[in-house]
C-alpha cells in the first residue's frame, strides 16, 4: 500500500467535487467536467494518464452520432462487462449540472473507435424508459443484477428539488431525500418499474452499492431528515421471475456509517475496498475496509490505511475515485492557502504489492479483469457538507475558466503520436532528432497518408519531402500517398463539384400587344385586293 503525491499538469481545476472516473478499454476517463477553456470539448470528458509523481488530462471526442452529454456531477454509474456479442460500456443516469439543474436521463457510453495513434473516440446514446420512470436526482445508485439468464438494473436512493407545489422563494433551491424506491428497470426493452419495500423507510444518499448475482448491497448513505449517517445494510435480492419481479429486503447488522466513500476492486473476485468518505459532517472517515462478496454474504475486514499526510488529515472535504483495480485517485483542496484559491493536492492510492506494482509502474493500473457485470461505481463527493448554502456559494463549483491548456497534453509521445516508426526506412529517432524544416520547433513535422487501411501518419522528412512541397500539401484538399502507396511526385487533388448550368428561360413580356387579326372570306380578299389595285 502506497500513497503517492501527484502534480497536475494544467489541469488541477478541472478535478473537482462530484466528478466520476470510468474505466473503459484499458483507459481511466475523467467525467463530469465542463472542457478545456476555448476548446471543442463541452462534454468534458477526460482521458487520465498518471505517470510517477504527475498526473496529466487530455480531451475525449465523441463519435458524429453521438447525443449531447452534460457534464454531469454525482450521477449515478454502472459499468457492464462484455456480453452477448456487447462491447463493454457505462450507464449514467442522473446528475447534477454546474448550474445546479438535475437530470433525470439515461444515457449508455461505449466506445466508438481508436485511431491510428490509438487516441479514442467515445459513443453515447440516450436510452428511453417507458412505465414508472424514476425523476431527476442525484447521489443515487447503480447495479446490474443477474437471475433466472436474465439481467436487470437496479437504482436506489438519491436526492432531488422539493416538488414545486411545496418550493417557496426561501426554498426554492432546497433539495429533499428521493422516496425510498427501487426501480428496476429492463435495458433490453426500456420498461421501468417502480417496488416499495416496508425495510426501506427512509431516503437514503450517497451511499455505496455492490451487486453479485441477483443481490445488491446498500451500505452506509446520509439522511437529510434526520442529518445523520446511520450503520445501515440492506441486501436486496431481485428475481426476475417470467411475469413480474419478485423484490425481498434484509436488514443486516454489520453496516458501516459512511456516506460518499471512494470504493476500488481488488481482483476478478467481488474484493472491495472502501477508502474515504465520512462519518460525520466534521468527521473524515480515516479507516480503510475490506469488503468480500461470496456465496455467505458480506463480510467487512478493516485495513490498515496508508499513512496519511498533515495536509490529508487536517483537511475539511475530499474526494476522488477508483482509478483502476486497487489503485484511487484522491484529492484534497488547499484551504487557507490564498495563494493557491483554486487549487487541489492529488494523491495515488495503491493497494497492490510490490512486486506487482513494479511491473506497472510506468502506466496506470486500470484494467478491468472482470469477465462478470461490474458493480455500481460509488459517488465519490462531499456535496452533503454544502446543503443549505446557496448555490452560487458551494465550493468548488467553478468551472475552470482560469486554466490554460497545453498541447502537449494532447499526445502521450512517448507512445504513440509523433514518436513512431513510420516506415522501414524512418530516420527519426526520438532521442537524437533535430528540427530539419524551419517551422518545426518541438515535434518532426508529419503529413497523412490517405492509402491503407484507415491511412497513416509519415514523416515528412522521411520521405524527402521539401519544406515548400509540404506546406503546399498541408493547405487546401489535396491528398498525399506516401512511398509505399504510390509514392511522389504523384499527388491527387480531391475535383471539384460539378455545377450543372442553369438553362435560362427567356422570360414572357407581361402585356405585350399583339396586332390584330382579321377573319375574312376568299370572296372579300379578292373583293379587297381589285380595289386597291
Amino acid at each position: 500500500m502506497t500513497l503517492q503525491p501527484l502534480t497536475p499538469v494544467n489541469c488541477a481545476g478541472l478535478l473537482q467535487p462530484g466528478c466520476s472516473l470510468l474505466q473503459l478499454d484499458g483507459e481511466v476517463l475523467l467525467f463530469g467536467q465542463k472542457g478545456w477553456p476555448k476548446r471543442s470539448c463541452p462534454t468534458g470528458v477526460f482521458g487520465v494518464r498518471i505517470k510517477p509523481g504527475e498526473m496529466k488530462l487530455r480531451a475525449i471526442s465523441f463519435s458524429n452520432d453521438s447525443c449531447y452529454l452534460p457534464p454531469l456531477r454525482c450521477p449515478a454509474v454502472c459499468r457492464l462487462d462484455p456480453y452477448d456479442g456487447l462491447p463493454e460500456s457505462y450507464l449514467i443516469h442522473g446528475g447534477r449540472t454546474p448550474n445546479n439543474e438535475i437530470s433525470s436521463s439515461l444515457y449508455l457510453l461505449t466506445m466508438d473507435s481508436r485511431g491510428c495513434n490509438r487516441k479514442l473516440t467515445l459513443c453515447c446514446k440516450e436510452k428511453e424508459l417507458v412505465g414508472e420512470v424514476p425523476g431527476a436526482r442525484y447521489g443515487h445508485t447503480m447495479s446490474m443484477v443477474q437471475s433466472r439468464g436474465k439481467t436487470a438494473c437496479v437504482l436506489f436512493g438519491g436526492r432531488s428539488y422539493m416538488p414545486a407545489g411545496e418550493r417557496t422563494t426561501e426554498s426554492w433551491n432546497s433539495v429533499v431525500d428521493c422516496p425510498p424506491q427501487v426501480f428496476l428497470f429492463n435495458l433490453e426493452f426500456g420498461c421501468s418499474s417502480a417496488h416499495t419495500l416496508p425495510e426501506l423507510s427512509d431516503g437514503q444518499s450517497f451511499h455505496l452499492a455492490l451487486a453479485r448475482e441477483d443481490c445488491v448491497y446498500l451500505i452506509g448513505g446520509h439522511s437529510l431528515a434526520s442529518d445523520c449517517r446511520p450503520p445501515r445494510l440492506f441486501r436486496l435480492q431481485v428475481e426476475l421471475l417470467q411475469g413480474s419481479p419478485l423484490l425481498s429486503c434484509d436488514t443486516l447488522d454489520t453496516g458501516i456509517s459512511i456516506s460518499s466513500a471512494i470504493i476500488t476492486r481488488t481482483g476478478p473476485a467481488h474484493k472491495y475496498i472502501i477508502l474515504g468518505g465520512y462519518q460525520s459532517d466534521s468527521q473524515k472517515r480515516m479507516a480503510c475496509t475490506t469488503v468480500v462478496l461470496d456465496e455467505k454474504g458480506i463480510q467487512f475486514e478493516a485495513l490498515e490505511p496508508p499513512r496519511w499526510t498533515p495536509d490529508i488529515i487536517h483537511s475539511r472535504t475530499w474526494f476522488g475515485g477508483s482509478a483502476g483495480e486497487g489503485s484511487v485517485l484522491l484529492a484534497i483542496p488547499s484551504e487557507g492557502r490564498p495563494s493557491q484559491p483554486d487549487m487541489h493536492y492529488f494523491y495515488q492510492v495503491s493497494f497492490q504489492t510490490e512486486s506487482k506494482g513494479n511491473e506497472e509502474e510506468a502506466t496506470l493500473g486500470c484494467s478491468q479483469g472482470s469477465t462478470e457485470y461490474e458493480d455500481s461505481t460509488p459517488l465519490e463527493d462531499s456535496e452533503e457538507l454544502y446543503f443549505g448554502r446557496e448555490p452560487h456559494e458551494l465550493e468548488d463549483s467553478g468551472d475552470g475558466e482560469g486554466d490554460t491548456y497545453n498541447e502537449e497534453d494532447e499526445e502521450d509521445e512517448s507512445q504513440t503520436g509523433y514518436w513512431i516508426k513510420c516506415c522501414l526506412s524512418c530516420q527519426v529517432d526520438p532521442n537524437t532528432w533535430e528540427p530539419y524544416y524551419s517551422t518545426e520547433l518541438h515535434r518532426p513535422a508529419m503529413i497523412f497518408c490517405s492509402r491503407g487501411e484507415g491511412g497513416h501518419w509519415v514523416h515528412a522528412q522521411c520521405m524527402e519531402l521539401s519544406e515548400t512541397l509540404l506546406l503546399r500539401l498541408s493547405q487546401g484538399s489535396k491528398k498525399y500517398f506516401c512511398l509505399d502507396h504510390g509514392g511522389l511526385p504523384y499527388q491527387e487533388i480531391t475535383p471539384p463539384r460539378q455545377v450543372m448550368p442553369l438553362k435560362r428561360i427567356p422570360m414572357k413580356v407581361k402585356d405585350r400587344k399583339t396586332p390584330p387579326t382579321i377573319k375574312m372570306s376568299p370572296a372579300k380578299k379578292s373583293f379587297f385586293r381589285r380595289l386597291f389595285v
